[in-house]
């Protein structure tokens, strides 16, 4: 089973070298891959609007950025969005900077897509949140066109691009994978349609029909006549804990409990798990040493039960 880490920003208020020595820590322990959140900026709760579902001043750094930081910092493991809001974002830069950051890492950038949940964000980057869906699909067919045409030409109802050339390609070109994130049947469905991988986020609903989900992105893939048996899955093993939830707060303690899950998404035909760093944070490890300390112990515990 591979292993996934997700970046706890919050390791920024040790400074930028402890940033460095996390993303370095994990790829000499042998994770798999190194995933980053991604939201530009949160809303306060505020009447009308929608109850924000995290804090919103929690740190969150920006993806590519950091990513690219990171690239600098290791040699071996996989780095990664989990997910990107694409639909907040020019396609045409999106592009670029997938393919620089790939470029600059040698190839091991897997970029994870969703469309996002909260309107404030979309009107605070003058996006449309009410057509998010529609505009993701076809931006992703623009990520695809910059990466392996020459000249890029397209033609779409929200993206035009014509008679362009953008360089350096992904390595991979247009086979720079995408994953999507999100489980309505639109994100579902979108995976298998357009996407080499699904990423599922922890909840119950996930524990109890995940192997569903999986089932879906698979017959999905095969109506639009593609391989369904080489699509990838990843599943966060635990969501960030919630205030005040005492049972959230202490998973990260528990490897034998963070194993147990880890098998059970495996016996459901996950491919690979996500440690949430910042959870271990919120479990007590309070200082970078401290969260590298328990991703290797966690690391060690899920290596040998689950290979």
């Amino acid at each position: 089973m591979k292993l996934a880490v997700e970046f706890p920003s919050v390791v920024y208020r040790e400074g930028p070298d402890a940033v460095a020595r996390l993303a370095a820590a994990m790829d000499e322990i042998g994770f798999d891959q190194l995933d980053i959140f991604d939201h530009v900026v949160m809303g306060h709760d505020t009447d009308g609007r929608e109850k924000n579902r995290y804090p919103a001043k929690m740190p969150i750094m920006e993806a590519f950025a950091t990513l690219g930081y990171m690239a600098a910092c290791t040699s071996r493991i996989g780095l990664g969005t989990e997910v990107l809001v694409l639909p907040q974002r020019d396609p045409v830069l999106t592009a670029k900077q997938a393919a620089t950051l790939d470029t600059l890492s040698g190839g091991r950038l897997r970029l994870g897509l969703g469309v996002g949940w909260q309107e404030s964000e979309y009107e605070a980057l003058g996006q449309n949140f009410r057509n998010r869906g529609r505009r993701m699909d076809e931006a992703i067919e623009v990520l695809r066109a910059c990466w392996s045409q020459d000249p890029i030409d397209f033609e779409g109802e929200f993206y035009r691009v014509e008679a362009m050339a953008m360089e350096p390609k992904p390595p991979r070109g247009a086979g720079l994978p995408i994953w999507i994130g999100g489980h309505s049947e639109a994100a579902l469905r979108r995976a298998g349609r357009r996407a080499e991988g699904w990423m599922g986020v922890a909840s119950p609903e996930l524990f109890e029909s995940g192997d569903q989900a999986i089932a879906a992105v698979r017959r999905y893939a095969e109506e639009a006549g593609r391989d369904a048996s080489a699509l990838e899955f990843q599943a966060q093993v635990s969501p960030p804990p919630r205030p005040g939830n005492e049972s959230d707060r202490t998973f990260y303690t528990d490897p034998d409990r963070v194993a147990a899950a880890a098998a059970k998404l495996g016996e459901m035909g996950f491919d690979g798990v996500a440690l949430n760093l910042t959870g271990l944070f919120l479990a007590g490890a309070r200082t970078v040493d401290a969260m590298i300390d328990g991703a290797a112990a966690l690391h060690e515990k899920l290596r040998a039960e689950l290979g």
